[in-house]
C-alpha cells in the first residue's frame, strides 16, 4: 500500500468534495420533513402492533383481569 503525505491528503480530499453535489436548502428541508414524518408514521405503527400483541399475551395468560 502507498503511503501518501499529509498533504497529499488534503488535496484529493478538497478534490472530492468539489465532485459532490450539494442539496439545495429546499431539498433538505423536504427531506428532513419526510423522514421526521416516516419516524412518526412507523412509531405510531409499532405502538399499535405492541399493543395488539400484549393484549393477545394477556389474554392468552390470563393476566391483567
Amino acid at each position: 500500500m502507498a503511503k501518501t503525505s499529509p498533504g497529499q491528503f488534503v488535496r484529493e480530499v478538497r478534490q472530492e468534495t468539489s465532485k459532490v453535489t450539494w442539496p439545495s436548502r429546499k431539498e433538505a428541508t423536504i427531506s428532513t420533513v419526510m423522514v421526521v414524518i416516516m419516524v412518526i408514521l412507523a412509531s405510531l405503527f409499532f405502538l399499535a402492533v405492541d399493543q395488539v400483541l400484549s393484549l393477545g399475551v394477556r389474554a392468552i395468560l390470563g393476566l391483567g383481569g
